[in-house]
């Protein structure tokens, strides 16, 4: 075959394999297409590999007592501690190593965050589907909680629960869960409502399946791709305001110490010059928060092409 004919082959070609292709692997492709979605994903793997395998790639526990001295506190980078230790980001006022205290600080801000951000993630999904699937009484009471919480600040729910709560990790997770819920509810019931109207669903009700089924079967993984993009906004939101919590003082106490109480350990100092005490663990939780924030941008544009700029 030659001519025209061969010529129109050959541009159908590339359209139909487009065509034939998964939306999951052209969603792989597009995002592996971004430079900055590359980027900040291996920021994110980086965070996480650190927190995962910190006991076993830090210098030092540093909070074990006996592997720390107070005689080495407020050192400067680069020094060396009285046993042979080199401070890399420098170490504390009690002596513990910078570089140690900021991988296990990425342990406890990134647990709290994701634990936080799944548990709300359920429960508000719940609670959408719920609202949109019924409707009625149930939809109005269940926006109504949500409209008056998302009236207040964030911060300012998450101040008055932890002052009613007690310090501590499950106290906190709990309270970035009531913080959080409502998105999720909202945002899914946005969806579901569009959703519930299809055919599907109306397929499905007039073969008489039981609700979970057609809640949880048919109608959730409708709603996924707006929750991943949600989710991931969240997570980074919950890990900046835990730290927020732990630098005011009100949220993780100081034996289980994330990188805000870090933070907080060192601003005192800040004016006497030892900066790294507050500066190292500041650009951690930023270098968290921008990867997390940048894979999710990229999930956003490709989950919903109509947000693109």
């Amino acid at each position: 075959m030659s001519g025209p004919a061969a010529k129109s082959a050959g541009t159908t070609e590339p359209k139909a394999a487009a065509a034939s292709a998964s939306p999951w692997r052209l969603a792989i492709e597009e995002f592996f297409a971004s430079p900055v979605a590359v980027v900040g994903l291996v920021l994110l793997l980086g965070v996480v590999i650190i927190a995962v395998f910190a006991p076993w790639i830090s210098p030092q526990n540093p909070y074990d007592l006996a592997q720390i001295d107070i005689m080495d506190g407020r050192q400067p980078p680069g020094t060396q501690s009285m046993e042979g230790l080199t401070f890399w980001l420098g170490s504390d006022d009690q002596g513990r190593d910078m570089l140690s205290a900021i991988f296990y600080g990425l342990r406890i801000s990134l647990a709290v965050g994701v634990v936080s951000a799944l548990v709300a993630l359920a429960l508000g999904t719940v609670m959408g589907m719920v609202a949109a699937f019924f409707g009625g009484w149930v939809d109005s009471l269940i926006m109504r909680i949500v409209d008056i919480q998302l009236s207040f600040p964030a911060i300012l729910i998450a101040l008055i629960l932890i002052a009613v709560l007690g310090q501590g990790v499950d106290k906190v997770v709990i309270a970035l869960i009531t913080v959080q819920w409502a998105y999720y509810a909202r945002t899914v019931r946005g969806t579901a409502l569009v959703e519930r109207r299809r055919e599907y669903i109306e397929a499905a009700t007039c073969l008489a399946l039981s609700r979970p089924r057609i809640l949880f079967r048919h109608l959730l993984p409708n709603c996924l791709p707006p929750l991943i993009v949600v989710a991931t906004v969240q997570v980074a939101g919950a890990i900046a305001l835990e730290a927020t919590l732990s630098f005011l003082g009100l949220g993780l106490p100081i034996t289980e110490p994330s990188l805000g109480l870090l933070i907080a350990n060192g601003f005192e100092y800040l004016l006497s010059g030892k900066y790294w005490i507050s500066f190292f663990p500041g650009i951690a939780l930023l270098v968290t928060i921008v990867a997390i924030n940048l894979v999710g941008d990229q999930l956003r544009d490709i989950l919903n092409p109509r947000l693109k700029k």
